[in-house]
């Protein structure tokens, strides 16, 4: 390896890790919490329909069409809406327009673990803090974020899967000084979900995904809802095309077809009930979830062995190394079928 040209805070960064992709062998694949469901079939006859002769063409900058349509959708005016190339792109222009070089970013441990990545590539200071034994958030957000100027929750959390209660949600947005930016990338799959303060507060950004309620990961598509004057500046910081005319129209038919959605998440809910029930049937401690995996504590032996032989048995799983969730893996929630396989595996695994 020759010279190394990055800039040295660059060289420092260890990156975020992505959940592992294999080809070349059958595998069930519940480690990155796609859906497993395609899109609605509607999506399908869109794409047929697509006029590829308009790719010649730049898409709409602000991929108004796109944001009229969720705007619709959801009952929130489309000055409201910013979208981006995934919710990731959005996290990633939510630190470059609040968070400047040397400035506070605070997020909770144990969380995505991009949001510190980010912070690197910013060169923020981070203010991580510490959930609760039970994954809840602490009482004292706001003294521990210090002087931070954003905040991020996701909610569901990743990779817990629980919800923080929505009145402790209220408090921080009203107590917070930055901007409190909630990360609802599953929150579909919840009781609930705080789109409704972004007309209550100022300060606050829901963002979404169309990766997974919509099964659209491989399209690389999201949006967030905000004031407009946070709009305002964040559009001044992304991309000046970041959303393709594709993405922007597939995107519109998609949302379009609610039923669809509601059906899909209302399997997905179901199996990880089902699910969450028989692994803690077999001595599992198995986290209350609201999104669409499970966290989960193997009964009798150590989870890297556990994440290691189903790996080679074709079954991937997520494992990570971090404090508070090592001896736990991440399960995404798969089809009947493939879950079935997954809990024989670990029947036979587990003992």
């Amino acid at each position: 390896m020759g010279k190394n040209f990055a800039r040295k805070d660059i060289q420092a960064i260890g990156g975020y890790t992505p959940g592992e992709q294999i080809t070349g062998r059958r595998i069930i694949k519940l480690n990155t919490n796609e859906n497993p469901y395609p899109p609605s079939p509607k999506v399908g006859e869109a794409v047929k329909a697509f006029g590829w002769e308009s790719l010649c063409l730049y898409p709409e900058p602000t991929a108004l069409p796109l944001r009229e349509t969720i705007s619709r959708i959801f009952g929130i005016p489309q000055d409201y809406v910013v979208c981006g190339n995934g919710s990731d792109d959005l996290l990633t222009i939510a630190l470059r327009t609040f968070v400047g070089a040397g400035e506070a970013f605070a997020y909770p441990e144990p969380s995505y673990s991009l949001y510190p990545v980010l912070a690197d590539l910013q060169a923020a200071v981070k203010r991580p803090f510490q959930l609760t034994a039970d994954f809840g958030l602490p009482e004292d957000v706001v003294a521990q974020a210090g002087d931070a100027k954003l905040l991020i929750l996701a909610r569901p959390n990743a990779p817990t899967g629980n919800v923080f209660p929505m009145a402790q949600i209220r408090k921080l947005c009203q107590e917070f000084p930055g901007v409190v930016w909630i990360d609802e990338a599953y929150a579909d799959f919840s009781d609930d979900n705080c789109v409704s303060l972004v007309r209550e507060f100022p300060n606050v950004v829901v963002s979404r995904t169309f990766s997974k309620s919509y099964s659209l990961a491989g399209l690389r598509l999201g949006f967030a809802f905000a004031d407009p004057g946070l709009v305002y500046e964040m559009n001044k910081l992304k991309d000046s095309y970041n959303t393709d005319r594709f993405a922007q129209f597939i995107g519109q038919v998609a949302l379009e077809d609610q039923e669809y959605l509601k059906a899909n998440v209302a399997k997905i809910r179901a199996t990880r009930e089902a699910a969450s029930a028989t692994l803690r049937a077999r001595g599992w401690e198995v986290l209350p979830s609201q999104s669409n995996f499970l966290l989960a504590k193997p009964a009798h032996r150590p989870a890297a062995e556990i994440f290691r032989e189903l790996r080679e048995r074709g079954l991937l799983v997520r494992y990570f190394s971090l404090p508070r969730v090592d001896q736990y893996i991440r399960i995404t929630i798969g089809t009947d079928e493939q879950m079935a396989e997954f809990l024989d595996a670990v029947a036979e695994l587990d003992r």
